[in-house]
């Protein structure tokens, strides 16, 4: 059964930084695409950033340059190391493992930047 668990939200200043993780068990995330995304309040889901199997990193263009991803195989976790928060970023951010269009999610976690 695979699972997927968030960690790593939480309130922050504008300006500041959090790294989201997320543990996948019933899976080696090795040979999924594993990314984020984020939904904020009334708004629709939307993609942050992802990482396929072969190692390329991609990011909406709103966070290119703040926000990186990267994986640790041996943990079998995934990563979002997010800097330069603003305010805008302020929303429940969902980890995803993705195999062949088959897709798993995670629960989320809550970010949120105060201004």
């Amino acid at each position: 059964q695979v699972q997927l668990v968030e960690s790593g939200g939480g309130l922050v200043q504008s300006g500041g930084s959090l790294r989201l993780s997320c543990a996948a068990s019933g899976m080696i995330i090795s040979s999924y695409s594993m990314g984020w995304y984020r939904q904020a309040p009334g708004e629709l889901r939307e993609l942050v950033s992802f990482i396929t199997a072969d190692g390329t990193a991609n990011y909406v263009d709103s966070v290119k340059g703040r926000f990186t991803i990267s994986i640790d195989n041996a943990k079998n976790e995934v990563y979002l190391q997010m800097n330069s928060l603003k305010p805008e970023d302020t929303a429940v951010y969902y980890c995803y493992a993705e195999l062949r269009t088959r897709y798993y999610w995670g629960k989320g976690t809550l970010v949120t930047v105060s201004s």
